[in-house]
């Protein structure tokens, strides 16, 4: 039943002129200077090695499956920062906050689930890379093809993009309250959710039928591949074998656990428990230090990044020189 106050929707012209006000930060009025130059800079950080791994992947030859599913971690990072970022940093010199539309909030929210799903998706795909190198390193070059590969990342992007689509179409086709203050620096799906004028549970179910897709089903696949990785190294007598083989692992590991931690902090759990600083502190790690510690996190992990690195610095030298 719809709410008193609740924005009327009954045509299209009335969703194209309807505006939410992002808040941000501005509960921290005599902080926003430090946090915009704070915020700035981790983004700017956060480019540069993103974009450094990808153009050392794309001058590779050859690359390694591992390596091509990097490049293509890299770009969502990279389109993640491009969606969020720009409202993030306006919310900052804003004092009142920033308005944004109804089709760009919801062009906002689906870009950013689109792109949080392809890499849950895309972790599953390199778990799976990881499988294979290790339980069947002898088969590895033929079942990990650049065909299978190619179709494993278009498969990442599709998934995301349609489970997105799904929820972001549920989510604006509620009533909303005429407030439309959304106590956010973007259009997260809990806090647009926050403004949906429903006494209900219902409205909650396409994020938990998200959550399920997006986040349970790639873990528990994830989890899977390294259930059999480890049943495959416990006939190892030697722990120099053993470790040289987890060390590979390592890496996606930890982007696996830092990704799905904040992920499933932020969406599993019911509107009741909504709490809107808490939420932004959440967001603020899951948009800016994460995608900040990835490249941190290869570079320093993975022999492949580390030397196909090592040869772009190389090429630049030999360049300088002559």
């Amino acid at each position: 039943m719809p709410c008193e106050g609740c924005t009327e929707r009954d045509n299209r012209s009335t969703d194209a002129t309807l505006e939410f006000l992002l808040l941000g930060f501005s509960e921290l009025l005599c902080l926003r200077v430090l946090l915009f130059l704070i915020f700035l800079i981790v983004h700017l950080v956060t480019l540069a090695g993103n974009v450094m791994i990808f153009v050392a992947v794309v001058m590779e030859p050859s690359r390694p499956p591992m390596l091509f599913f990097l490049c293509q971690l890299s770009v969502i990072e990279l389109c993640y920062i491009l969606v969020v970022v720009p409202k993030a940093l306006l919310s900052l010199i804003v004092v009142e906050g920033s308005t944004i539309s109804f089709i760009g909030c919801a062009a906002q929210m689906h870009l950013f689930v689109a792109l949080g799903g392809a890499e849950c998706f895309l972790l599953v795909a390199m778990s799976y890379d990881r499988y294979v190198a290790i339980c069947q390193p002898l088969h590895y070059a033929a079942v990990m093809s650049e065909g299978l590969c190619l179709r494993l990342a278009a498969a990442c992007c599709l998934g995301g993009f349609a489970v997105s689509l799904g929820l972001t179409v549920a989510v604006f086709r509620l009533p909303f309250c005429q407030s439309r203050r959304i106590n956010h620096f973007f259009c997260d799906v809990p806090a647009v959710l926050h403004l949906a004028c429903t006494q209900s549970y219902t409205p909650e179910l396409p994020l938990l039928a998200a959550c399920v897709l997006l986040l349970l089903l790639p873990f528990l696949l994830i989890l899977t591949s390294y259930v059999c990785i480890a049943a495959a190294l416990l006939p190892i007598t030697s722990s120099v074998g053993r470790g040289k083989a987890l060390s590979t692992c390592l890496s996606h590991l930890a982007i696996t656990l830092l990704h799905y931690g904040c992920a499933t902090f932020m969406y599993v759990r019911p509107k009741s428990s909504y709490s809107p600083a808490r939420d932004k502190m959440v967001s603020l790690v899951y948009t800016s230090v994460t995608p900040l510690l990835y490249p941190l996190i290869y570079s320093l992990r993975n022999k492949e990044i580390r030397g196909v690195l090592m040869k772009m610095l190389r090429r630049r030298t030999i360049a300088q020189v002559n």
